[in-house]
């Protein structure tokens, strides 16, 4: 005779189900906006210095997310810093390094595995290897917390007590039975919005189970990031979920314990901050390729166009462009180092005379206030047509 477990009383919510027919029309249509999304972020053209330098920073912000979360008090600069071999600290912060070194390493792990062609599993042997990545070389609050090794002992966060200790190798069991399964399985085309689902679930199960003595927390964000990386989720995009929960470690908090009665409501919060998030890193690629694509128009215009004036006339358009606001005509020439060279020993005729000459090559313009600035939106196409935005 099979006995009872435990933890159907004391964790009901445990069931390794979730009737999504609840979910209202604007979960489905956030869900297919981030799919749509991260295929879009999937070898977007950018130059390999920056795509690297954004590899970093989004590696940055959610390895930092995902630890300040946990109390680390590291800054994403600070992380980065890191990351770039340059962060230096006193000894009394070493731990907060380790910490941070431990997130790094198991994102990496995941990533080499899936560059060698391996599929990274889920089973209990992995999210046990996870939690031991997680809390190598780190000393631990609670003393009979051993690095990926399941909890024989009960414990807690706040005022959740995680599920019964002697039902957690089942629980872990059954948990990657369910995201093994046929539940996350869509249609050819859905592969990603149901890896978002899975990603999100295992993360709330992890916490509920609560499987380990420390560290189960960091353990299910970098599960979740292991499932997105191994649906080809960009890995940039991948970090995106920690960095939301940061973002909103109130709101995070609330909606695990309202995901005890409501699902949804937990499903719903993290899928809107990851589009939210989504949103906002393509935009960041955007101005990166919109940036590339000014600088190849302004030579294209000065393309056969020779002599000292030119030249000059092309620095100044370029480095309009990268001022951070727009500028005074009596300021112009100190946009930059080379321009301010350019019109040292250049009378204000001749500047004006340069003013014109850009402005005719529709290269820059004169706002309402009179500011000039760099008219990079007339290599912006497919605007919506509005009244003051009519298609040229």
């Amino acid at each position: 005779m099979t006995r009872s477990r435990s933890y159907k009383k004391s964790h009901p919510w445990i069931t390794f189900q979730v009737d999504l027919r609840r979910a209202p029309p604007d979960f489905w249509i956030m869900l297919g906006e981030c799919q749509s999304k991260c295929e879009h972020l999937a070898g977007v053209p950018l130059s390999p210095e920056i795509n690297r330098h954004m590899h970093q920073i989004y590696l940055a912000k959610g390895v930092a997310a995902t630890t300040a979360i946990e109390g680390n008090t590291l800054t994403e600069k600070q992380v980065l810093e890191h990351i770039e071999g340059t962060l230096e600290l006193a000894p009394s912060q070493a731990y907060l390094k380790k910490e941070i070194e431990n997130i790094i390493e198991g994102c990496n792990v995941v990533l080499r595995e899936i560059e060698t062609g391996t599929q990274p599993p889920i089973d209990v042997e992995r999210i046990a290897r996870l939690n031991k990545i997680v809390l190598d070389g780190l000393k631990l609050a609670d003393p009979e917390a051993r690095p990926g090794e399941i909890r024989s002992y009960s414990v807690g966060a706040g005022r959740y007590r995680g599920a019964p200790a002697r039902d957690c190798e089942f629980l872990l069991e059954r948990l990657a039975e369910w995201l093994n399964g046929p539940d996350f399985v869509g249609k050819p085309g859905t592969e990603i919005m149901f890896a978002i689902l899975k990603a999100i679930l295992a993360h709330i199960y992890i916490a509920w189970i609560h499987p380990f003595g420390d560290g189960n927390g960091r353990t299910a964000r970098l599960l979740e990031v292991q499932i997105l990386l191994s649906s080809g989720v960009p890995s940039p995009a991948a970090q995106l979920l920690s960095n939301h929960y940061n973002k909103t470690r109130a709101e995070y908090y609330r909606h695990l314990d309202i995901a005890r009665t409501d699902l949804i409501a937990f499903l719903s919060y993290a899928i809107q901050g990851f589009r939210d998030e989504l949103r906002d890193q393509i935009a960041t690629v955007r101005d990166q390729q919109l940036e590339i694509a000014w600088i190849n128009h302004v030579h294209r215009m000065f393309h056969g166009l020779k002599g000292f004036p030119h030249d000059r006339r092309k620095r100044l358009a370029l480095d309009l462009s990268n001022s951070e606001a727009p500028v005074p005509f009596d300021k112009l020439t100190t946009i930059s180092v080379r321009v301010a060279l350019d019109y040292k020993d250049r009378t204000y005729r001749t500047l004006l005379r340069d003013v014109k000459e850009l402005q005719k090559m529709n290269l820059i313009k004169r706002n309402e206030e009179g500011l000039w600035e760099a008219k990079r939106d007339t290599i912006l196409a497919f605007l919506p047509v509005r009244a003051n935005n009519k298609p040229t």
